[in-house]
């Protein structure tokens, strides 16, 4: 693996500390995994619950698309060192044997008395090695070495976007799970409860204290909140499938649909202070994005030095030492050789626009890529203010609901007591029951959305991936 690569996954992967402030360890803490890749198709299936961290550490490792991205490093690294190969020096050699019928050799006698002399030899070869250096190209030489340095920072930059994509996608995956298992609770718990209200409405129709109608309302409530609970488990089913697949993992076939993918974090969230303008500011200066985009337009601008630098003469010089056979002595290993140097200058003098051409085409290109940095960095200005919205509503929800599980629990207390003191109804029971299940429901799902907005205002502002700058050519 090139240098380049392991630098770029380096530095992906040690800078996460701002994305991850938002996890709570559990008590047994499963055995760390490294994030470094071992030469197999896929992680081993985890044999304790996964943390946040672990999960992120995995996906670093092991995700399909950052292996890909990987890939295109190496590619860019390929294509940086074609780049910069235009302004080095070239060492080549070459050589040739070749054997004639010496009916083709003409021979001539400048004597009659004397043999006739021949002016080739039937056998002949010769070897040459050639040192020859780029000397002048109209600024193309040293467009090329800028060229191979941006290509490179390019590459880094889009890998670290698909690094940042990436981590957040586990995130609310992860995020996804802990609420499936959270919502199974809850409507486990109602159905408890449910339940309980079954057994108490039947015994005081039992008793002769309460209508049929009662028993028949209380089983259709029980029937009805059922499928909350059936859909509650298919959810979690489908989230650990989703965050199995962004791990690397490769489920086997024979595996039940309740995959034994388990998490060992819960819903809690750390609440931050952040402040708008701060946020955007970091998001323009930080956005591996916008980073990609503005050496991209650099990119674009030595395109228009290396298009221009044909209106311009091309220099280069070349040395070398050669080897041949004689021409007029038969013996092969006798041989000639000797040094050479030289220089070579071309010049397009009248092209009939196709310079022009390349110019005016590059140029463009060049205004393009000026307007799409624009335009990206105002849409990433509206990514920030839109999770940052978002993590104020997530907040206020959060405010909102942190009394209201205690006050539903105690309207259900109340209202039982009341049921069986008989001053209550059956529909204040149920309705303080429904009341409470929401309010968990409306809880959790609180905790998810903020622990979600708080992972994309991150992503929004760049935090946890920093751009590598390769300063050097």
């Amino acid at each position: 693996m090139k240098p380049l690569l392991l630098l770029a996954v380096a530095l992906v992967a040690h800078p996460l500390s701002p994305t991850r402030a938002d996890t709570t360890r559990a008590d047994t803490t499963p055995p760390a995994i490294s994030p470094s890749r071992p030469e197999s198709a896929s992680p081993p299936w985890p044999t304790a619950p996964l943390t946040r961290d672990q999960s992120l550490d995995l996906a670093l490792a092991w995700n399909p698309t950052l292996l890909k991205g990987r890939q295109d490093i190496e590619e860019a690294h390929g294509i940086s060192l074609q780049q910069r190969s235009a302004y080095l020096p070239r060492l080549g050699a070459n050589g040739a044997y070749n054997q004639i019928d010496e009916n083709k050799i003409e021979s001539v006698a400048f004597d009659p008395s004397a043999p006739a002399v021949a002016f080739a030899n039937n056998q002949n070869w010769n070897a040459n090695i050639v040192v020859s250096q780029p000397v002048f190209a109209g600024g193309k030489l040293r467009s090329a070495a800028r060229s191979s340095r941006l290509t490179r920072e390019a590459a880094l930059a889009n890998y670290q976007t698909l690094v940042a994509n990436t981590l957040l996608e586990v995130r609310i995956a992860y995020d996804d799970a802990l609420l499936a298992a959270e919502q199974i609770t809850v409507q486990e718990a109602s159905i408890k409860l449910l339940e309980q209200e079954l057994a108490d409405t039947r015994r005081r129709f039992d008793a002769g204290t309460v209508p049929r109608f009662n028993v028949l309302r209380a089983e259709v409530e029980l029937a009805n909140a059922k499928p909350r609970l059936i859909r509650a488990r298919n959810a979690l089913r489908i989230a650990r499938n989703n965050l199995a697949v962004l791990l690397g993992f490769n489920v086997p076939r024979e595996t039940p649909q309740d995959i034994p993918l388990f998490t060992a974090d819960s819903l809690v969230i750390t609440p931050v202070d952040v402040n708008l303008a701060d946020s955007i500011g970091r998001a323009l200066a930080q956005r591996p994005e916008l980073a990609a985009l503005r050496t991209g337009e650099k990119l674009r601008s030595e395109e228009v030095i290396q298009a221009r630098a044909d209106y311009y003469p091309q220099l280069s010089g070349n040395a070398g030492y050669g080897w041949q056979s004689r021409n007029f002595v038969r013996d092969i290993t006798r041989d000639l050789n000797g040094w050479n140097v030289g220089a070579q200058l071309s010049w397009s003098i009248w092209d009939f626009g196709l310079t022009q051409g390349k110019v005016h085409a590059a140029k463009a290109r060049q205004t393009r890529a000026r307007i799409d940095t624009d335009d990206n960095a105002r849409r990433i200005e509206l990514e920030v203010r839109t999770a940052f919205s978002n993590l104020d509503e997530a907040r206020e929800v959060l405010e909102s609901q942190s009394k209201v599980i205690e006050q539903a629990e105690e309207a259900v207390r109340l209202s039982n007591a009341r049921a069986e003191a008989g001053t209550g109804t059956q529909l204040d029971v149920l309705s303080s029951q429904t009341a409470l299940t929401e309010a968990r429901t409306t809880y959790s799902v609180a905790l998810r959305d903020y622990n979600v907005a708080k992972a994309r205002l991150d992503r929004a502002t760049g935090e946890g991936v920093r751009l590598l700058r390769q300063d050097k050519p």
